[in-house]
């Protein structure tokens, strides 16, 4: 999927931060022109998969270690997708056009996807819902300090004159490309909400919406303490508690794995 506006190279510019960064045994994935540097840890041969996508300013060698150790220690394989430009992938990051690395990525995990739970931080859940979305019959997704109205944050770096688009015109690629309320609701999975109260760069109502739109089973987790980039370190225990029981609901309702 690719559109002139989200795409546009102005848009790009002021939106990603890809910052390179090495690490050892890493997963690749082909693309057309390019290459995703992932990271894959298949260590379980009855479980789900999570399929992680983190966010903007991040990259996949961060979740090495730690957060890798303790999501494979409450039963799940973990998939640490990477975006074009970030860490070891080439090519150039894009709003729109990186949708499409989403099937690129399922099918390079040779899981089906009624094994599959993807998990989305920040930027990441515009592909990981994107995820949901193609893959209605996948197990679940996790949606942490999410995105429910994209355009609001497109519009902190740029008018739409600034890409050659009117107001109604971005907004219109949004809606086609981005619809968080459209991909959210067409889910049949398990899905929880993540979010900070005091979120200082997405507001807790993003999370409320995200919730409202999906479909049960569902479960919203709002945080008293931490922010957009500590919801993590500061809830720790209850953040890993709750990623611990939505994976072990999967499996106990699933007679397939």
């Amino acid at each position: 999927m690719n559109d002139p506006f989200l795409d546009h190279p102005l848009l790009t510019g002021r939106y990603f931060y890809p910052l390179p960064d090495k690490f050892d045994t890493p997963f690749f994935v082909e693309g057309d022109g390019f290459r995703l540097g992932c990271r894959y840890l298949r260590v379980h041969d009855d479980a789900p998969t999570i399929i992680h996508f983190h966010g903007n300013g991040e990259n996949v060698a961060d979740y090495l270690g730690g957060f890798e150790e303790i999501i494979t220690g409450l039963g799940a394989n973990l998939l640490l997708a990477e975006y074009r430009g970030y860490g070891m992938s080439s090519g150039v990051p894009a709003l729109a056009a990186m949708l499409g690395d989403v099937e690129l990525i399922v099918a390079a995990s040779g899981v089906p996807p009624e094994h599959i739970i993807f998990f989305g931080r920040s930027l990441g859940s515009l592909y990981a819902m994107h995820g949901a979305a193609c893959y209605p019959q996948a197990a679940g997704v996790i949606i942490e300090s999410g995105l429910a109205d994209p355009l609001e944050r497109i519009l902190v770096r740029v008018e739409p004159s600034d890409i050659g688009a009117t107001i109604d015109e971005l907004r219109a690629s949004v809606d086609r490309c981005l619809n968080q309320q459209e991909k959210i609701a067409a889910f049949r999975g398990r899905v929880m909400v993540m979010h900070c109260r005091n979120d200082d760069l997405v507001s807790v109502s993003h999370a409320e919406r995200l919730y409202s739109w999906a479909n049960e089973p569902k479960k919203l987790l709002i945080f008293a303490h931490g922010d957009h980039n500590t919801i993590m370190s500061v809830n720790q225990k209850a953040y890993f508690s709750a990623a611990e029981t939505f994976i072990h609901q999967l499996h106990d309702s699933s007679t397939t794995y």
